[in-house]
């Protein structure tokens, strides 16, 4: 760590005229490096949620009756907005633009890269496939009777198009950690 901190205060953070004492960069790198370890583990655990649907929860539901498999997916679109899950999934939208914000902004080197890599996946690869994928079909689906003929007629091409946009965002969510650990590593290394 202490590496780090001389090679930082060393030069210029990000262009800026003035150096920061050695203590100062030294507890500023330690929260960063915390900041993000935390960062990970919350997007480790969105990037959870997204892979037991795609690994077991949707190919049971899929496997069921249209009628109890549509109806139950219904249900589950409705109580994903009161979850624990959708503070996390909505919450680290502007936390990793931030962060790849900060980044670039004050982070020399390689760790920055790697911060700004991820906050643009998960920008895309989560947020967006959202918005323009999962939502929309959740939507059509909820607008249909439960359990109806046209619920269990959409059924199959709904599981089959909501699993191809949840496979980006479950690779999306954990490639996105990925960046951040490789990040912390890097900072910690004084890289």
């Amino acid at each position: 760590m202490r590496h780090l901190t001389a090679t930082i205060c060393a030069g210029h953070v990000a262009g800026n005229s003035k150096r920061i004492p050695e203590r100062k960069m030294n507890v500023f790198v330690e929260w960063a490096i915390w900041g993000i370890v935390a960062l990970s583990l919350a997007i480790g655990l969105v990037s959870g949620v997204f892979l037991a649907f795609s690994d077991f929860v949707m190919p049971s539901l899929l496997a069921s009756k249209p009628a109890a498999g549509s109806e139950a997916m219904q249900v589950i679109n409705r109580k994903v907005y009161a979850s624990i899950f959708i503070v996390l999934l909505v919450g680290m939208i502007p936390v990793t633009v931030a962060v790849g914000g900060l980044a670039y902004l004050f982070l020399p080197g390689p760790a920055a890269t790697w911060l700004m890599a991820g906050g643009a996946l998960y920008f895309v690869g989560v947020f967006l496939a959202s918005m323009f994928g999962n939502i929309p079909m959740n939507r059509r689906l909820e607008a249909m009777p439960q359990g109806g003929s046209d619920a269990q007629a959409y059924w199959p091409s709904y599981v089959r198009g909501w699993q191809i946009w949840n496979h980006l965002r479950t690779i999306s969510s954990f490639a996105t950690m990925g960046c951040y650990v490789i990040a912390a590593v890097l900072l910690a290394q004084g890289l």
